[in-house]
């Protein structure tokens, strides 16, 4: 009997970690990943294109990590910029700030070289593959209609599922980690144009350290 509940065990933590790593069918029905728990391990690229895991980052120092859908959205642009403005004061509490999009490399250096009119200061990596929005459960697709619209806009700027060619987009969200790997603050919003105010972002860091 013991046996078998050791066995259910782990068959129930591998159905739960393969749901939690799911695109969901809408941003209503996405699973974000909860306070308390492991920052997933997952690979990204930077912005010279070369492979970095997000666990060894964040080893390093305190982390602020923000996912938004693409230089190509205003809304990121803008939060973008306002992050550009309290990294300075992040720094000065030890946290690096990374900012993670399904852009790809090449866009991710556009918006590092011309956000706002001047230069982040930041890292940027891209999720191109949607990993790491999956992993953290913020993965949805995009309905067809909207997703046609985009396209027809935005082209070659959108990145799509492969295979499939399904608009993959992360819902805004904000995430505080320790060097542990714990998630020990998130703020998540299905509205993309509702983001984490700059100041409240720098409150919340400053109490993740107490």
């Amino acid at each position: 009997m013991k046996a078998y509940l050791i066995v259910l065990s782990a068959l129930l933590f591998s159905i739960k970690i393969l749901a939690a790593a799911a695109i969901a069918p809408s941003p209503e029905q996405v699973t974000p990943l909860l306070n308390g728990l492991s920052i997933p391990d997952v690979t990204l690229t930077t912005a010279d294109n070369k492979a970095v895991s997000l666990r060894s980052l964040l080893q390093r120092k305190p982390s602020v990590l923000v996912f938004y859908r693409g230089g190509w959205c205003p809304y990121c642009n803008a939060q973008l910029a306002s992050l550009r403005e309290i990294e300075p004061r992040l720094a000065q509490l030890g946290y690096q700030l990374i900012a993670i999009t399904p852009d790809s490399v090449t866009s991710i250096n556009k918006s590092l070289s011309d956000t706002g009119g001047q230069k982040l200061n930041y890292t940027l990596l891209s999720d191109h593959t949607f990993s790491a929005s999956s992993a953290f459960g913020l993965a949805y697709y995009l309905d067809d209609k909207t997703a046609m619209a985009y396209k027809g806009k935005l082209g070659s700027l959108i990145t799509t599922e492969a295979g499939t060619e399904k608009v993959v987009l992360p819902v805004p969200a904000v995430y505080i980690a320790n060097t542990q790997g714990d998630a020990v603050f998130n703020y998540v919003h299905i509205n993309y144009k509702t983001r984490l105010n700059s100041e409240l972002l720098l409150k919340a860091a400053e109490l993740a350290l107490q």
